[in-house]
């Protein structure tokens, strides 16, 4: 490779060497000033030995877009100029301002897109049902070790994580409530509100949060890399159904995994609700767990475990699906893990409330 030079010799000016991309990146700065203070001087490329775009495009520019008199150039170099001559030559028009045919036309590829999502996520239930109805005649076919491992990553190792923000939480909600009820002398009331608040909602939601960023994005990434590395397609010419060996033992385990995690982190919020309770307004711990059990029903655990199981089925089959529609590139990787967090926690809010609505008469002490 050459150093790339510019020479001027009898008042014409003498390119030499290689004018690529990989031998100008050192020089590029120094030769962009050579050529502004070359203006007006004839040129000869005959020293050029090679030249590629980004070379070319150098010299265009400093020619002001258009071949100087008396240019010398090689015939093998002539292609790079008449391509940027042709590009100049093409008019790069004014980007047309946003109507009102360009807003329908963005809800219109909104609402295909969202239609498409909801065909796609209704497909992918009736092939795992049609999978489940046929493994029930054939118990040796269940994936039980990738359930077991499922259940082991999905649940086992959120324990941790899950403890610490449910204790966090449980300190922070009783903290903030022992100030309003102390002003109104109603102390005794915070087991009503703990109770409650943890133990029907803010348990299983919180749980659901955690497991959509935790273990949902970690399915979609694992199956969108299998897609990207053509592992599904392996299974498939194998014959081997991606839905019973990917998708089913995923579901399986967060259904299993996450009624236990809300009942994990319930506890762990209630004991550290039940400490802040004792040191803010002196309730002692026996009174606490007395109390627990008369301020909330059990039809209210019923409830909590049972938006877990859903809540897990629905997280682990939105994380299947947009692992799914990974294409063979990391952006779709990224951007699919993105939508499929954002989308499993919507659908668990939006469940919540719908379970919140049809729930409202059952588990109230009144």
């Amino acid at each position: 490779m050459e150093c790339p030079q510019l020479r001027r010799i009898d008042g014409r000016l003498h390119p030499q060497g290689d004018w690529t991309l990989a031998a100008l990146g050192a020089d590029v700065a120094r030769l962009r000033r050579a050529l502004v203070h070359a203006d007006g001087a004839s040129w000869d490329l005959a020293g050029v030995t090679r030249l590629d775009s980004f070379g070319a495009m150098l010299l265009w520019r400093a020619w002001g877009h258009r071949l100087p008199e008396g240019l010398a150039v090689p015939a093998a170099f002539e292609n790079h100029f008449a391509r940027l001559a042709q590009i100049d030559r093409v008019p790069s028009g004014k980007r047309p301002r946003f109507g009102p045919v360009d807003a329908l036309a963005s809800l219109g590829h909104l609402y295909l897109g969202f239609v498409g999502h909801v065909a796609d996520f209704l497909a992918l239930i009736g092939r795992l049902l049609i999978d489940v109805f046929y493994l029930l005649g054939r118990p040796r076919d269940w994936p039980l070790k990738e359930f077991s491992a499922n259940l082991h990553k999905t649940g086992v190792r959120a324990m941790p994580v899950s403890a610490l923000v449910g204790f966090l939480i449980g300190v922070v909600l009783s903290y903030l409530s022992a100030l309003q009820l102390k002003a109104f002398g109603a102390d005794i009331y915070i087991v009503n509100i703990l109770g409650m608040g943890i133990i029907r909602e803010l348990g299983p939601v919180l749980v659901s949060v955690l497991v959509a960023g935790r273990s949902g994005s970690a399915m979609t990434a694992q199956l969108g890399v299998m897609r990207v590395t053509e592992e599904v397609d392996a299974l498939t010419v194998m014959g081997i159904s991606r839905y019973v060996r990917l998708v089913l033992p995923k579901v399986m385990a967060l259904s299993v995994a996450m009624p236990l995690l809300v009942l994990w982190t319930s506890a762990i919020a209630l004991i550290g609700g039940m400490v802040s309770a004792e040191l803010q307004l002196g309730l002692n711990y026996g009174f606490f767990i007395e109390a627990l059990p008369k301020a909330v029903p059990a039809a209210n655990l019923v409830i909590a475990l049972s938006k877990g199981v859903v809540f897990g089925i629905l997280i682990a089959l939105v994380a299947c699906h947009f692992g799914l529609r990974v294409k063979p590139n990391t952006e779709s990787l990224s951007a699919n893990t993105t939508a499929s967090v954002v989308t499993s926690i919507t659908t668990v809010i939006l469940v919540d409330a719908v379970f919140a609505i049809a729930t409202k008469s059952i588990g109230v002490p009144i």
